[in-house]
Order: C-alpha cells, then structure tokens, then sequence
C-alpha cells in the first residue's frame, strides 16, 4: 500500500510499520504507541531529525530524550559501558516501562542528551513500538508526543490534536495500557537514583539490585545541578491549560461547595466521593486501583480541559507506594490547595 498525503492517523499494519521506519530514515517524524503513552520519534543518531522534534514540542533543548531500543543487546550501541545493574534490570524489567541512563558513546548526539555526557534508553513493552523500532534497524528517539509540559497523550488522536501537522505520520495503535511515563533510573554514577517513578515501584527496583535506590526530587536535583537529568523531571509537568488544584479528600466537598456559589464552572476528578453532577460541575470517577487509574488519568484530564472550565479539583488519591507515580504525576500538573 502507498500512503499519500495527510493520512494521520493510521491503523499500524506492516504496511504502516515500513512507510514509517521510511519516514524515519528520511529524517521524518512518527509519532507511535508504546505501553506508556505515546512517542514522538525521529532517526536518535541523526541530530538534524531529533532537532525537529523539540521544535514540533517546544522543547528547551537541554532537556534529555529517551531512545527506545529493541533489544537488550543494543544497549552496547548507545552505552559507553553498561554496568551490571544495567544488564540485571533489562532482563528483569525489559521490555517494559523502564529507562535507565547510562554513560553515553562518544558518537550519540548531544542533542539526544540535552549536552550531558549520559543517555536514557529503554526498550518499550509494545508490539507496535516493537515492530517499528525492528523495521528501522536503529535507536528511535522519542518524548512524549504533546506540547512541551502538557497533558501526554495516550490514545492516536490525542497527538493529532495536539501536535497536527507538525508530525508526519501517526501510528494508531490504540490506547496505551500502562497511561504514565517509564520509571526512570540514573546508573551512570556509583550509586543507583530513582529519578522518576513509574509502573515499575522503586521496591521493584531495589529487590533486583539489591541495594537502596537515592530518591531524586526535581527542585534538588535542579538546584544542585543546574540541569535536568531527565524527562518529566520539572517542578511542573504534564498540565492541563485549565487551573488544576490538587485536593485532600476531606476538604473536597467544602471546596466544591465554596467554587459552585460563586458561580465557577469546574470539572472533578473523583476518588472516593461522590458527588453528583450539575449544571456547574463535570465529575469523572476515577478507578480505585492504581493501575487503572493510570490508565485513565491523562484521557480523563485531557476530558475535562476540553470543557473550557475555571477549575480542575482533583481528589488526592493514596499515598502509597502503588500509587506513587500517580501522585507524582498530579503534583507535577496540579498546585495544591
């Protein structure tokens, strides 16, 4: 099959799969499915097809992508050196929604690494994402695919709303099924840091290597540093247009009722209340268990900023384990009330 003109989406055949790893040699963007939420990709090795991606997401270009890899074994491509615990958590974890960065190659673009000497990489649990990165024979290099620190997209059309012309084709692999960003784990240093949670837990982490992971907070790690090591690692990230405030469960109800008198439109994401809807107020339950309130969580935001609301209520959920990449997450495209 030949694909002409403005096909976006489209469903991701083998057909689909080669017109893009096409589009990907030509220096072109494709924008794919994983089992997080979906890639903007370009050629990682190629600088000029990588600098249009933070063009495409108005990306400050000391921020760091991700190249996704098929396999284990192509971590010896992009890695100076790749450590033991490495080489431990790709075989437990991979694929999946991890990334790890290490001590990049000499050849690995500085772009790719927003001009630090270390590179993430993962290899993404997606048979599309799979397939694409075989067809294309190289490391794809992919943020999320949304307007720099907006909501990620989890589904074809999100990115399409979002990004429109500005990407050359969009494979439509339906929605994601994890909903939140990889787990990010720094190894490039003596000591291993979580620097972003994800699906899989730091408890995960640390059975594998066997040692505690150093907990990285973005204010500290950007104070200290004056860099930012890796994705979603900003004070604020992953946020609605619409104000969004971030609520203790037991002062919800008393919030709501304050907004509704004056006459505030506001969109809630529930947890446990319940509260019914009304001319002023747009509720979505939210699931009780971690993992499908994962999934759920940026289609349902993206939901409610369509709305043209004045305020977004979100229902402070667990703070658990479980649900710390969820409340990481929120903090990062909520304020606090």
């Amino acid at each position: 099959m030949i694909y002409k003109g403005n096909m976006k989406p489209i469903f991701a055949d083998d057909a689909a799969i080669d017109y893009a790893a096409n589009l990907l040699r030509q220096g072109r963007l494709v924008a794919f499915p994983t089992e997080t939420v979906y890639g903007l990709g370009a050629d990682a090795s190629n600088s000029d097809a990588v600098r249009r991606i933070f063009q495409a997401k108005g990306r400050p270009a000391d921020h760091p992508l991700i190249v996704h890899i098929p396999s284990a074994d192509s971590l010896n491509d992009w890695a100076l050196t790749v450590p033991d615990a490495a080489k431990q958590l790709a075989a437990r974890f991979w694929p999946g929604p991890l990334a790890m960065i290490l001590n990049k190659r000499p050849e690995v673009p500085l772009i790719v690494t927003g001009g630090q000497q270390t590179v993430g990489l993962r290899m993404p649990d997606h048979p599309v994402a799979l397939r694409l990165l075989r067809a294309f024979g190289g490391g794809i290099a992919a943020p999320s695919a949304n307007r720099f620190c907006r909501i990620s997209p989890t589904q074809a059309a999100h990115v399409e709303e979002e990004l429109g012309d500005a990407v050359d084709l969009i494979l439509d692999g339906g929605a994601c099924q994890v909903g939140v960003e990889s787990t990010i784990v720094d190894l490039s240093g003596n000591r291993p840091k979580l620097l972003r949670p994800g699906h899989i837990t730091r408890l995960e982490i640390e059975a594998v290597l066997q040692t505690e992971l150093i907990i990285v907070s973005p204010q500290s790690e950007q104070t200290n540093q004056q860099e930012v090591r890796a994705p979603g690692m900003m004070a604020v990230h992953y946020a609605p247009s619409t104000m969004a405030m971030l609520c203790p469960a037991d002062r919800l109800t008393e919030i709501i009722q304050e907004l509704t008198l004056r006459e505030k439109r506001i969109g809630i994401l529930a947890y446990n209340l319940d509260q019914a809807e009304n001319r002023l107020t747009r509720v979505i339950r939210m699931p009780e268990q971690a993992e499908d309130y994962a999934q759920a969580l940026y289609t349902s935001l993206r939901e409610l900023d369509s709305l043209q609301l004045d305020m977004i209520l979100v229902e402070k959920p667990p703070n658990t384990e479980a649900w710390q990449a969820i409340n990481d997450r929120l903090c990062k495209a909520t304020s606090a009330f």
